[in-house]
């Protein structure tokens, strides 16, 4: 099987034809505003076993739901509380992931046979279009093999992809970058589960407090039962071994110089390119730049792949607003090996 690019821009029928192969039991890739999707009727516990086929996921790894419109979350969820209805209000149709009650309908294959499940309204409007046209709730996880890099183009799900799904929806490179904010409002109180696209600070404007699950500073075991996805295994990693330093910029830069090899890959802000010049080197963006940083990491970090390199270095932004979530990815593909400067 060769996957086929379907493009709505250029051809009008795409959304059409990859609505048709999802109600025919396929997995299709998907764009979104974060990261590109695996995409199978969430309706269809056949079609979303193939989801874990193609990625080679473990399934007790929880997938997303993704719906075109707000009013579909009581077909997906229960009992929703009024804080759902307000972050829904503020931050939908965007990157936020809410947990909430499972609806009966949802397959366990969908939940790793929680109660509960993971919901999100994208704002990519193909992405919008084609669930709309499928008429289903969409389950998606990342576009990638499982443990590797997530997916910002097209280009990348064939790179992970190719033969593995029938089709993937090209709607340019997404806008995000990373994966969404999960926020769990199933306790006695909110919990950060992923940081994402929606900021810590955005949802304490609207909640109040909001704790952070354990899973945003260490490794959790495999054995642990998790309630969103990104909370355990490898994520994100090249095929190298990563090493995040923290601290300040010019620190950071300095250490990771001390360190170098003629086989060691630098990620780093902008400003401090010139000095690794003469080595495999990234950038992803400024140091006070964290979105260009979120749009640019995982490309960098794919990109590692092609080059000889048996070790990386990176450096690593603080934790405001969305730089808590590109420093979460980028520990998460080190599993946690981080060195902090001071």
């Amino acid at each position: 099987m060769k996957t086929i690019v379907l493009n709505p821009i250029a051809d009008t029928s795409s959304i059409k034809r990859a609505a048709a192969l999802l109600l025919a039991g396929e997995v299709v890739g998907m764009p979104t505003e974060t990261v590109y999707g695996l995409a199978a009727n969430a309706l269809d516990e056949a079609a979303v076993k193939k989801i874990f086929e193609a990625k080679g996921r473990p399934q007790d790894n929880p997938l997303i739901v993704h719906i075109a419109e707000a009013s579909a979350l009581d077909q997906v969820s229960r009992d929703i509380p009024d804080a759902a209805r307000r972050l829904a209000e503020a931050y939908w149709p965007g990157p936020l992931t809410m947990v909430l009650p499972r609806a009966g309908q949802i397959p366990d294959v969908v939940t790793a046979g929680l109660s509960t499940v993971g919901v999100r309204l994208p704002a990519h409007p193909i992405a919008r279009a084609f669930i709309r046209q499928a008429g289903v709730p969409v389950a998606a996880p990342s576009a990638n093999r499982s443990g590797r890099p997530s997916t910002t183009t097209a280009a990348h799900v064939l790179e992970d992809m190719d033969g593995r799904i029938p089709a993937v929806i090209d709607g340019g490179p997404c806008q995000v970058g990373v994966e969404s904010t999960i926020v769990s409002l199933t306790g006695d109180k909110p919990r950060l589960l992923r940081p994402g696209g929606i900021s810590l600070e955005q949802l304490r404007a609207v909640l109040g407090e909001v704790a952070l699950d354990r899973a945003l500073r260490e490794q959790i075991g495999d054995d642990v039962q998790v309630s969103a996805p990104g909370m355990k295994y490898r994520h994100y990693a090249p095929k190298a071994p990563v090493t995040v330093v923290c601290g300040a910029p010019e620190k950071t830069a300095a250490y990771i110089q001390k360190h170098l090899t003629n086989e060691t890959g630098v990620l780093c802000f902008t400003e401090f390119a010139y000095l690794f010049e003469m080595h495999e080197m990234r950038t992803m963006g400024a140091a006070l730049d964290p979105l260009t940083q979120a749009r640019r990491i995982f490309d960098a970090l794919r990109s590692f792949d092609e080059t000889i390199v048996q070790e990386i270095y990176t450096q690593c932004p603080g934790d405001e607003g969305i730089g808590l979530a590109v420093a979460n990815r980028l520990k998460k593909a080190a599993g946690f090996r981080v060195v902090t400067v001071v």
